[in-house]
């Protein structure tokens, strides 16, 4: 028996968790999408016609339909030549970034970057430049000491602890001045930033300067799995050489794929959801601010609430809990020594009265242990 707690039902503003009603504050379901009628429909059709598994690798015989029409759509939405998708979000950088770097290469990756790509750095070979978070002079003085013939600037877009938005501007503008490719990881963006939720490239009006980005569908979409965007060509390529690609099983069971079409067809019919996203999370920061928790420096729906103690952190999360709401602590080795705090995720499928609920719920409990 693990230690996990256990959802019985559909993820939601509220959920069932070990048996008791909470309100759900700890998820990535940005936009409510996981149990969305369309969505979810989306889904059954399409057991109902092509089965559950795919069977094969897409180079040998699972190649379905919905599967090319998914990578047809995102790359529609996200305004790029070409998409290939992946099983998740950390196959797409494990398989990506081998292939952009190699041996003799420099990147340069922000020192907060997820673990996917640190993974997918490392499977590179490539000489490993880590500048502190978000520092652009940092950045600029290793690109200038740089002589190799290949870089790679690396970055999340939407950091998933801290909830801080990349300087991507800048990062593009230090790639085009140090001839550096640039790589954008958006999996806390997609769904999220930008016109329609678009992603945080849209967000900035960087396209032109950014050479790949990678995203999820397991967040904003509410599905599963991940991707690729770029050139035709560089999708040729991973397509033919990606090992994370080429040597698994079909990426995205075809139930998947078509729940996340609805799901983009959604966000280009309407703004909606990502517009009450996004009231949601100013409400909710605004009132947890006046409580007195500490924030930090927060621009999206992530909301770090610190304590920076580990043991504070679990005790508020479990004062939380008794409370009827759950948020998740966070310690080392996720966030570094000293930076412990709850990782509280605000959704467009939270109605006004849960937020209102889970202020007093954080009222009560900072309350009990002396935190605010």
């Amino acid at each position: 028996m693990s230690d996990f707690k256990v959802i019985t039902g559909p993820q939601g503003g509220r959920i069932i968790l070990d048996g008791r009603e909470m309100i759900n504050m700890a998820a990535n379901n940005y936009l409510g999408l996981a149990n969305h009628p369309a969505v979810v429909g989306a889904a059954k059709a399409a057991l109902d016609e092509y089965g559950l598994g795919a069977g094969a690798a897409r180079g040998i015989v699972g190649n379905f339909r919905p599967h090319e029409e998914l990578e047809e759509k995102l790359a529609a939405f996200k305004g790029v030549p070409a998409v290939s998708i992946f099983n998740s979000g950390l196959t797409a950088n494990l398989g990506v970034i081998p292939l952009i770097i190699g041996k003799d290469d420099d990147v340069f990756s922000d020192e907060l970057n997820h673990a996917s790509i640190i993974d997918g750095i490392r499977l590179s070979k490539a000489n490993v430049h880590a500048f502190p978070h978000m520092d652009m002079t940092a950045l600029e003085e290793m690109l200038k000491e740089s002589e190799a013939e290949n870089k790679l600037i690396v970055t999340d877009a939407v950091f998933s602890m801290d909830g801080d938005l990349a300087p991507v501007p800048e990062i593009v503008e230090l790639g085009k001045k140090y001839n550096a490719k640039v790589m954008i990881d958006d999996a806390h963006g997609d769904g999220v930033m930008g016109p329609h939720g678009r992603g945080t490239v849209d967000h900035f009006g960087v396209r032109d300067g950014v050479y790949v980005e990678t995203g999820s569908l397991s967040k904003g979409f509410g599905c599963a799995g991940g991707f690729v965007a770029g050139s035709a060509e560089l999708i040729d390529r991973v397509n033919k050489q990606a090992r994370t690609f080429i040597f698994t099983a079909t990426p995205e069971q075809v139930c998947m794929a078509s729940a996340a079409i609805a799901a983009i067809d959604l966000l280009e019919e309407s703004d909606e959801l990502v517009r009450k996203l996004w009231d949601n999370r100013e409400y909710f920061l605004e009132k947890i601010r006046a409580l007195g928790y500490d924030t930090r420096t927060t621009q999206t729906p992530i909301i770090p609430v610190m304590t920076y103690d580990e043991e504070k952190a679990q005790k508020l999360s479990a004062e939380l809990f008794e409370n009827g709401v759950f948020a998740q602590s966070i310690a080392y080795p996720v966030v570094p020594k000293g930076q412990a705090r709850l990782r509280v995720m605000v959704s467009a499928a939270h109605s006004r009265e849960d937020l209102d609920a889970a202020i007093m719920g954080f009222k009560a409990a900072g309350k009990a242990l002396g935190i605010i």
